[in-house]
Formats: C-alpha cells, structure tokens, sequence
C-alpha cells in the first residue's frame, strides 16, 4: 500500500528528512505545512471527499472525479486546482490528474498556547 503522510513540520524537520534521505534512509511520501492552519485551509472537507475518490484509482479526468464525488464539475475544477497547486495531486502525461496514494495519514501535534 502507498501512502503518504501529511504533516505539519518545521523547516529544519524537512531539512532533516531530505539529509537523511540523501544519505540513502528511506523516509516513505511526505507532505508537509508550516501550520495547522495552513493544511485545514488546503485541505477542507470537500477536497478531502476528492482525495477519497481518487486514493487507488489511478488517473481520472474532472469529470469523473465530479461523478466520484457527485459534484459540479466546474466546483470540482477549483478544487483540484487547488491540490495540484500544492503538490497533493499531479497531472498525467495523458492530461489526467491522479493522486498515487492508497492511503493517507496526516500527522501534527496540538501543544498548549
């Protein structure tokens, strides 16, 4: 199963995975946002919905994700714009979009104020 991990990190927290990385430890699919804030206003409920339709699927246009998801297409255009412009989905060679995962897991920690 592929999944991809996204996460509220610092710099030096990525700075550190792509070290490691380039010294040849795997570190698995990670995305991640300088805040909670950040990943909640990119990632809301409907484009969650996007995500769960097109996890496993390979790629699909627009309007099979807007049929996946019984939605407007031209909504369901703004979204994916959306994720591709921050990295979450990618376009196919074919002029498709897909998301290459199976699986998401979205990792932060809350600390008090």
């Amino acid at each position: 199963m592929r999944t991809v991990t996204l996460e509220v990190g610092s710099r030096e927290a990525v700075t550190r995975r792509t070290l490691a990385a380039f010294s040849g430890r795997k570190q698995g699919a990670y995305l991640s946002f300088a805040t909670p804030e950040l990943l909640w206003s990119v990632l809301t409920a409907r484009r969650w919905d996007i995500l769960r339709a097109m996890a496993g699927a390979g790629s699909m246009s627009i309007r099979d994700a807007a049929r996946r998801v019984r939605r407007d297409v031209k909504t369901v255009r703004g979204d994916v714009r959306a994720l591709l412009d921050a990295g979450i989905l990618r376009r196919t060679a074919n002029g498709k979009f897909e998301f290459p995962y199976d699986a998401v897991r979205v990792s932060f920690t809350l600390k008090a104020a």
